[in-house]
């Protein structure tokens, strides 16, 4: 029967999937589409469509990171992400980050770090972080330790409201991406 064809069981996933295999365009509202895969399928599946809209996304992952930070509420994802990259970039990255941006919002809460006092970035000092400095904490990480797309994809993978932030052409890369991932494993 296939995976398109089981899957096609559960309300038309099936066929949303197949619309999303090879380089045509699907047809019906990504957002929509995007709701329903992310609600069948499992979060790693959610981190690694997500990776691949964020490691795909011709260089502007700082901006797309910087976006889905900004998305909704301020709240535990927030400071999620920015835990996540502050613990993948380690010291010295943090170090180099300051004395490029040393009148950075981010310099209290990384000189904390990279002094060994705090541990962890609470909601609240999340909360007060500008979009811009996300952005570039976020570039300044990649380029030092790209394996931080999968890292912040992990992290957003449980927050897909977030993900829809990134607009309709990062949700169909996600989505595209998604789908071949299953149909190869079908």
């Amino acid at each position: 029967m296939g995976l398109f064809g089981a899957l096609g069981g559960l309300g038309g996933l099936g066929n949303i999937l197949q619309q999303y295999c090879g380089g045509g365009q699907p047809q019906g509202d990504v957002n929509e589409h995007f709701d329903q895969v992310a609600g069948a399928v499992p979060s790693s599946s959610i981190a690694s469509g997500l990776a691949a809209a964020l490691g795909g996304g011709g260089g502007n992952f700082g901006q797309m990171v910087s976006q889905m930070f900004n998305s909704g509420a301020p709240g535990d994802h927030q400071s999620n992400v920015l835990n996540t990259m502050l613990s993948t970039a380690g010291p010295e990255v943090l170090q180099s980050f300051l004395g490029q941006n040393p009148n950075s919002a981010l310099a209290g809460i990384l000189g904390s770090f990279t002094g060994g006092g705090q541990a962890q970035v609470t909601p609240d000092q999340a909360a007060q972080i500008p979009p811009e400095e996300v952005q570039a904490l976020a570039n300044h990480v990649q380029q030092n330790n790209p394996s931080i797309v999968d890292r912040v994809s992990e992290v957003y993978a449980e927050h897909p409201t977030a993900i829809k932030a990134l607009g309709a052409m990062a949700l169909t890369m996600a989505v595209r991406h998604i789908a071949n991932r299953h149909a190869a494993s079908a």
